[in-house]
């Protein structure tokens, strides 16, 4: 998991010099690589039952934040594809990014055609957008007020790449090449827009929530057919740190 460099600026109380953690973190695995949802939803058990590892801020309600890591779900993800006009091709010949973008609506559009052109730069070819449903309504304010628009974009693998390595190369790539581009714009969008995941064999669900939240909070965690045969789930618990969307999950 790539480490996020520490924030080079003081705020109120908070000193980057101070950087520490305490998170918990938790790991169910099918040991024969079975793909199931109740994989899953242990996955968010082990979250629930590690919420005293979990912290929140004077606003009970928003949590340092909660994640969880799965395999690509393609049977969820094709079938959610299709009931928007997006075909997805099999699975490891495509990439799925979780990006939270600004939520301002021209702001929004701008990143999204950054990322959408530097797929094509990279070789590769650009799929289509999906909504990510959420339920806000249990979150709290804090998490509210700073919440992103999140949504799914899908990648397909270009001609000249070979093999599924190449590929999760490219797709590396590619999210450095949109980091690069969209940090040297205003901090408001640098504030609000975060790539989660962008991998042709796994994705990432995360918020800036307490760990009970997340599955309340993604109404995709809970159908049926995400499914995976191993989820990670991590509970955010920082000291001295300022909570944020990007942060929540490694």
């Amino acid at each position: 998991m790539e480490k996020l460099p520490l924030p080079q600026f003081k705020h109120g109380l908070y000193d980057p010099r101070f950087e520490r953690d305490a998170c918990g973190v938790g790991l169910v695995a099918n040991i024969n690589g079975e793909k199931t949802h109740d994989i899953l939803e242990k996955g968010l058990e082990i979250l629930v039952n590690l919420a005293h590892r979990g912290a929140c801020g004077c606003d009970p309600l928003t949590g340092d934040g909660a994640g969880v890591l799965i395999q690509m779900p393609h049977q969820f993800l094709k079938q959610k594809c299709g009931d928007i006009g997006i075909t997805l091709p099999e699975f490891g010949q495509y990439g799925v990014g979780m990006v939270f973008l600004p939520p301002d609506v021209d702001l929004r559009q701008n990143c999204e055609d950054i990322v959408q052109k530097t797929v094509l730069d990279e070789g590769q070819h650009f799929l289509g957008w999906r909504d990510v449903p959420v339920n806000d309504a249990e979150i709290g304010y804090t998490a509210r007020e700073s919440q992103p628009f999140i949504r799914q974009f899908f990648v397909g693998c270009g001609s000249s790449t070979v093999s599924e390595v190449d590929f999760e190369r490219k797709l590396y790539v590619i999210r450095r090449v949109i980091e690069r581009v969209i940090g040297q714009m205003s901090d408001y969008i640098g504030k609000h827009f975060y790539i989660s995941s962008l991998s042709c064999n796994r994705v990432v669900y995360k918020g800036l929530l307490i760990g009970t939240q997340l599955k309340g909070f993604y109404p995709d965690l809970s159908d049926h057919a995400m499914r995976s045969a191993f989820a990670i789930v991590h509970a955010r618990f920082s000291t001295n740190t300022l909570g944020s969307w990007r942060l929540a999950h490694p």
